[in-house]
């Protein structure tokens, strides 16, 4: 673990945050094969996602009541204290001040100016690789939803130092790819669902969609979309979780996985 260096701009962990954790659990060991190892952490021990043996995020509870079920990403960054800082001067919100994690590293949650929520990270260790291809169960994508495009780019320009451009979807609009040192990390869209607020949506690679759609409806997921084909880029889906969190899953092009 020596060799790991930061990689300003990943998204390298996924946390589920529900008031029941063990209903999440055993429905993704379900859909995606995903184990749970709990992980010492003060009183309370930190149960982690596990595809095989690579720990992928952890399941975590609300700290309020009116705090929905949800997915949160975290990204890479230089200094989670700076990035902060520029969070709230670029009209953002701190959600969670910059703390840190005991052997871990340090991390802080902002709201950007439509609402989306994201957690800033820097590892201790640094980051996991990037690798030639990411295997199926394994995070892949994390696309933003919002109201205002132009000011969320701006945004995520200041704070994470996503550079990013535009693709024409056609019926779609445009669809914005974000990248950091030439490395393309997420994506960035207007489109949202009816009632649905500003968010991020994580995407995980599976080996089949319409598979994973019938193994989530048969553990009590609600499909919300797919199975679609995108050209270039992939076959994919989304759910809600029976906890009430939003995930999407993808089996990309081989080029794009």
């Amino acid at each position: 673990m020596t060799d790991r260096k930061p990689l300003p701009g990943k998204f390298v962990w996924f946390e589920h945050v529900s008031r029941d954790p063990k209903k999440a659990q055993t429905f993704y060991g379900e859909v995606f094969g995903w184990t749970v190892q709990a992980f010492p952490m003060g009183a309370h021990p930190y149960e982690m996602i596990h595809a095989g043996e690579t720990m992928l995020g952890g399941y975590a509870t609300p700290k309020g009541e009116r705090q929905p079920a949800h997915w949160i990403a975290y990204v890479s960054v230089e200094s989670v204290d700076a990035a902060a800082k520029t969070a709230v001067a670029n009209g953002g919100r701190i959600v969670d001040a910059p703390f840190d994690i005991p052997d871990v590293g340090r991390a802080a949650r902002v709201a950007d100016p439509q609402g989306a929520e994201i957690s800033l990270f820097r590892n201790a260790s640094g980051d996991p690789p990037d690798t030639a291809s990411i295997p199926v169960g394994h995070f892949v994508w994390n696309e933003l939803h919002t109201t205002d495009v132009a000011k969320a780019l701006t945004f995520y320009e200041k704070v994470v130092g996503f550079a990013h451009r535009g693709r024409d979807m056609g019926p779609g609009g445009m669809y914005y790819l974000l990248a950091k040192g030439g490395v393309e990390r997420g994506g960035m869209t207007h489109w949202l669902a009816p009632g649905a607020p500003p968010h991020w949506l994580p995407y995980v690679h599976v080996d089949d969609v319409d598979r994973t759609i019938a193994r989530a409806k048969a553990h009590g997921g609600t499909v919300t979309f797919g199975p679609e084909d995108i050209p270039d880029v992939g076959r994919l889906g989304g759910l809600v979780d029976p906890t009430g969190a939003a995930l999407a899953f993808i089996k990309p092009n081989p080029r794009h996985s």
